[in-house]
């Protein structure tokens, strides 16, 4: 699944929102666009477009107005306006009116894997610069590295066996192990791993 870089999908940080591991744990790969790259996107980034020209949003008297005007101009698009040898896009591509099976919400703790969501955050380093107290934040949390290391940029990659930050400087020297408390199986199906609302 491809997806921009703004909330829900994203992040302004460097690690996975719970949103993009509760994906990859049923199996589906993410592609996070580049920030400020909409062209990675065009067909998705255009489609915005047009609903924008279409609908004039700016005259819209309320939400519920400009989402009634976006569903219309969905319709149309998709339904009415020609797109090729005369069809609408639907004419043309009707497989794509369902994937063929309806989302099972019962079978989702057997098709959900843990492991697919550890092994995909170990692929990722972030850079947290220690604050005057000797802490780090991780999505949403505190945690103490030591008052020596303050002003520090420190790196943080996710050891999967332990389910554990791990903290480096500069030449690759561990310095800290600390649970990843707030990466767990059922943080991540809760979508409570940010900690936001």
């Amino acid at each position: 699944m491809r997806v921009d870089n703004g909330s829900p999908w994203g992040s302004k940080g460097d690690f996975p929102t719970e949103l993009g591991f509760w994906l990859i744990g049923l199996g589906v790969d993410m592609i996070w666009n580049t920030p400020s790259r909409p062209q990675e996107n065009g067909v998705v980034e255009r489609s915005q477009g047009t609903g924008n020209r279409w609908c004039e949003p700016g005259t819209c008297q309320s939400p519920t107005e400009l989402q009634a005007r976006l569903e219309a101009m969905d319709r149309l698009h998709r339904e009415v306006y020609p797109y090729r040898e005369r069809l609408s896009r639907l004419a043309y591509y009707p497989g794509l009116v369902h994937s063929g099976r309806p989302y099972s919400e019962p079978s989702e703790p057997d098709l959900w894997v843990w492991n697919r969501v550890t092994t995909h955050l170990s692929g990722y380093v972030g850079v947290r610069r220690v604050n005057k107290n000797g802490y780090v934040s991780i999505y949403n949390r505190a945690y103490y590295v030591g008052e020596r290391f303050q002003g520090q940029d420190l790196y943080v990659t996710f050891d999967p066996e332990t389910n554990e930050w791990v903290f480096s400087d500069a030449s690759g020297r561990e310095l800290r192990h600390k649970p990843a408390r707030e990466v767990t199986p059922e943080r991540v199906m809760a979508l409570d791993v940010t900690g936001r609302p």
